[in-house]
């Protein structure tokens, strides 16, 4: 059993706001899996709330419709990792709170003269790349059991709005469940 499975953290993953929240984010990470294959090559990002999520990037209307209908299939059919994606912002607050404090650990002691603080800048270095490689697999799991869940449950789209945010084609996926 993993720090995720049980106690406060398990009882705040499962409060009815964050079940819903972590739902989309998974929903919203599953349909970019879907359109990354679709539209192989187009900048596309998210962003997930309780309401649902924000979809960013030139894709048309219907081919976002027909990426959520298959996501949440194949998310009810089991595919529960669609969830989890590797450009997710909990992967990069992981590595960037990592290498930070790698880095402060790093120069404890290092002194007061200029020179003492520059010869630890390769321990630095390297203790923010190891921070860095013990990020990678820390934020995947975190958006499994923290960030996103892969059974969507009673999830269902309400709308798919589109619109734009300044040149920026946006599609808002409003969600209920």
């Amino acid at each position: 059993m993993s720090i995720f499975e049980s106690g406060p953290v398990q009882r705040l993953v499962n409060h009815n706001f964050m079940s819903r929240l972590r739902r989309n984010h998974g929903l919203e990470h599953a349909t970019l899996h879907i359109l990354a294959k679709r539209y192989p090559g187009r900048p596309l990002a998210g962003h997930s709330d309780n309401g649902g999520f924000w979809l960013l990037g030139d894709v048309p209307t219907d081919g976002l419709q027909a990426a959520v209908d298959e996501a949440l299939r194949r998310m009810h059919a089991g595919e529960h990792k669609l969830a989890v994606h590797p450009n997710c912002g909990t992967n990069f607050v992981a590595a960037g709170s990592l290498a930070g404090m790698a880095g402060l650990l790093g120069m404890v002691g290092a002194g007061e003269r200029r020179r003492d603080r520059l010869e630890r800048l390769p321990l630095v270095a390297s203790l923010a790349t190891l921070a860095l490689m013990l990020a990678q697999p820390l934020g995947l799991s975190l958006q499994k059991h923290i960030t996103t869940s892969g059974v969507p449950g009673d999830l269902e789209v309400v709308s798919i709005t589109p619109s734009r945010r300044g040149r920026v084609k946006a599609h808002r996926v409003v969600t209920r469940g």
